[in-house]
C-alpha cells in the first residue's frame, strides 16, 4: 500500500513536497511526486501541510485532519514579544478548583509541541485532587530530609505548613515516557513549556515545579507509587497550575543580553 496519494489533477508538480520532506521520502518525476523511501517516514505532515494545491494526502497524516493555517491572524512582532514576556512563574495560587476541561486544553497544546525525530512519546498524568498533593508534598518532604537534601527548604514545611515544594498550586500535570525512551526529558521539556505558554489564555498561571522533579524524578521516587505511574513508565517533567493569586502590571527585565555573530 502507498503511502501517499496525490491527486494528478490538482499537482502542478512544484516539487514542494519533495525539497520539504527532511527525510528524502520523494523524488520529483514527470508524474509527480513519488515515494522512493517510504520506510523514512516520520509522520511529520509537511508534505500535505506544504503543498498549496491540496493534492498531497498521507495515511500518516492524513489531509483531512489538517487544519488550513490562513485562517488565522498572525501576531505582530510587538505582540509576540509581550505574549511572551508576560509570562510569570506563579507560586502563589488562588485557592479555587481548575475546571477539568481547561486542564485537558492544556495537556492538548502540549502535545502539539515540536519534538526530536517527531517521536513524541510522552503522556501526562493531571493531579487535581488536594488530598493527593497534600500527600505528594509529605512524601517530597520526607525524600528531601532521608538525603538530606536542602533541609532548610523544607523548614518552612514542618515549622508552619507551608507548602514550598507545590506552592499550593491546586494541580500538577506529570508528563511521563517510556523507561528505555532517550528523549523523554527533552520532548518533555518542549511539551510543557507549550503549556506554559498557553496557560495564560485560558487566565491560569503556572511554574516549573524543579524542586519536586528533584524526588520524582529519581528511578526509585517514592512518588511513582502515590501516583500510580506503571513500572514501564518514568515521570519526566513536572508542572504546577492553578489561577495567580496575584497580578503582575509590569514586565520584568533579564540581565543584559549577549550575542556574538561568526564570520569566516
Amino acid at each position: 500500500m502507498n503511502l501517499t496519494n496525490v491527486d494528478q489533477n490538482k499537482c502542478v508538480k512544484c516539487g514542494l513536497c519533495v525539497n520539504e520532506c527532511p527525510e528524502q521520502v520523494f523524488r520529483l518525476s514527470e508524474n509527480g511526486p513519488e515515494e522512493v523511501y517510504p520506510e523514512n517516514c516520520i509522520a511529520c505532515g509537511h508534505c500535505v501541510a506544504v503543498c498549496p494545491r491540496e493534492a498531497m494526502d498521507n495515511r500518516k497524516t492524513p489531509l483531512l485532519n489538517q487544519i488550513s493555517s490562513t485562517k488565522f491572524p498572525k501576531l505582530s512582532p510587538e505582540e509576540a514579544e509581550n505574549f511572551l514576556r508576560s509570562r510569570r512563574s506563579i507560586r502563589s495560587y488562588k485557592n479555587t478548583p481548575v475546571p477539568r476541561e481547561k486542564l485537558i486544553s492544556l495537556v492538548n497544546i502540549a502535545h502539539f509541541a515540536p519534538s526530536g525525530h517527531n517521536l513524541q512519546g510522552i503522556s501526562y498524568v493531571i493531579i487535581d485532587d488536594r488530598k493527593i498533593l497534600d500527600k505528594a508534598v509529605k512524601l517530597a518532604v520526607e525524600a528531601f530530609e532521608h538525603d538530606n537534601l536542602s533541609i532548610d527548604f523544607t523548614k518552612p514545611y514542618r515549622e508552619k505548613g507551608i507548602d514550598t515544594i507545590l506552592r499550593g498550586a491546586p494541580c500538577l500535570v506529570l508528563a511521563t515516557a517510556d523507561v528505555d525512551f532517550i528523549r523523554g526529558r527533552e520532548n518533555s521539556i518542549f511539551s510543557l513549556e507549550y503549556m506554559e505558554l498557553y496557560a495564560p489564555s485560558l487566565g491560569l498561571g503556572s511554574c516549573w515545579a524543579g524542586m519536586f522533579e528533584r524526588i520524582a524524578l529519581k528511578d526509585n521516587s517514592p512518588l511513582l507509587k502515590l501516583f500510580n505511574i506503571p513500572k514501564s513508565k518514568k515521570i519526566t517533567g513536572a508542572v504546577m497550575v492553578g489561577y495567580p493569586k496575584y497580578a503582575y502590571p509590569r514586565l520584568v527585565d533579564r540581565n543584559p543580553l549577549e550575542f556574538t555573530f561568526m564570520n569566516m
